[in-house]
């Protein structure tokens, strides 16, 4: 089974851990990232959305024009476009990047952080819209006769896009979220289902979940699982614990002076499952299996992808062959000092995670059947 790692496309050197040294959107910075991704063994970036933050699909481009192989995730929020708009944004990206994008649907988690694009639906709401926009996309992408469309959420007559995406028969889509709500839409939408770094066990039975929400809508397919985690590597265990207790210390005191990054997770008490289901890890112990740390989750309220692996990069890279045996396909990881945690992690992590994945699917295929 192939691996593939996911970076961070960040448009400023800003983090939970510094402020950032410039403008939101730093042109400079966002392609030095973005090429030491490329430069360092990465497959892909994930470009972000906040209500406040530059339009990743418009940075998503910018990169795409400047890189030749770095792949690309852009986030989408469904509540900020009409599908059919949307569909050929989409369609106009993966052209200009040459069939290189993925697209990570939110349904959105915080009631506040939704609110301040006018969004209002209840978290339930939500998923069902998400669902309906996914479904709208898809047939956008892959029809080239005019429909209609009278759903729950979206009502429209003789559409026809006439732009359409390089990928054949359409690019993947991604998806993410931990209730019940998201497994069943994620489950028959997606072609990746992402989830933030949990302990192996729990992450196994929320796979199990995904795979069953699949199979009871019908599919034949399963979507391929992605996990993200914060690496904190060092050359020695006790320099790379020293480096986490560090880390934690300026997180918790950036949170306590007010750190606009942590704006969109600003209660003690999330709403949203995945941000839950990290606290109550957290509250069960600080490490788990080979090298989970949940500090970092608990000092931020559990806010997006928070979970550290700590270690040197040995410990790290057998930490996430221990999910990839699981069946996860996609590591995703973001260091707090982004660019030059980047460059580490794609010098030291990555090839042996790789060497190993190799070496498993050559036993693997040795095997007589």
């Amino acid at each position: 089974m192939p691996v593939e790692f996911l970076g961070i496309g960040g448009t400023n050197d800003g983090s939970e851990t510094a402020p950032r040294s410039g403008a939101s959107f730093d042109p400079e910075y966002t392609l030095k990232l973005a090429r030491a991704h490329e430069e360092h063994g990465w497959d892909r970036v994930l470009f972000a959305y906040g209500s406040g933050s530059p339009d990743p699909a418009q940075v998503a481009a910018f990169v795409a024009t400047k890189l030749d192989t770095l792949q690309i995730l852009l986030a989408h929020r469904p509540n900020v476009s009409y599908p059919t708009y949307a569909a050929k944004t989409f369609a106009t990206l993966d052209q200009v990047a040459n069939g290189r994008l993925t697209v990570h649907f939110i349904t959105g988690g915080n009631d506040r952080e939704q609110g301040r694009e006018g969004d209002r639906l209840t978290k339930d709401e939500r998923y069902s819209r998400t669902r309906e926009y996914i479904q709208i996309v898809k047939r956008i992408w892959t029809t080239r006769e005019a429909f209609d469309h009278h759903g729950e959420h979206y009502r429209f007559d003789d559409f026809v896009s006439d732009v359409f995406p390089v990928q054949l028969p359409r690019p993947n889509v991604s998806f993410g979220g931990s209730s019940p709500a998201a497994y069943a839409a994620g489950g028959a939408e997606a072609d990746i289902y992402c989830l933030w770094g949990e302990p192996l066990a729990q992450t196994a039975e929320q796979i199990q979940a995904v795979h069953a929400a699949a199979r009871a809508a019908g599919r034949a397919d399963l979507p391929r699982i992605q996990v993200a985690f914060r690496p904190i590597i060092a050359p020695t265990e006790e320099l790379a614990w020293e480096k986490a207790y560090r880390t934690l210390e300026v997180i918790k005191q950036r949170r306590e002076g007010g750190n606009a990054l942590l704006r969109r997770h600003h209660t003690d008490a999330p709403q949203n499952a995945g941000s839950q289901r990290l606290l109550a890890v957290a509250a069960q112990g600080e490490r788990f299996d080979r090298a989970l740390w949940t500090p970092t989750a608990a000092a931020t309220s559990g806010a997006g992808n928070s979970t550290a692996l700590v270690g040197t990069p040995e410990t790290v890279a057998q930490a996430l062959l221990d999910y990839y045996d699981l069946g996860v396909s996609i590591l995703s990881a973001r260091g707090y000092d982004m660019l030059n945690d980047t460059i580490d992690f794609g010098r030291y992590v990555i090839p042996m995670v790789r060497e190993e994945v190799a070496k498993r699917d050559a036993a693997k295929l040795a095997v007589p059947a």
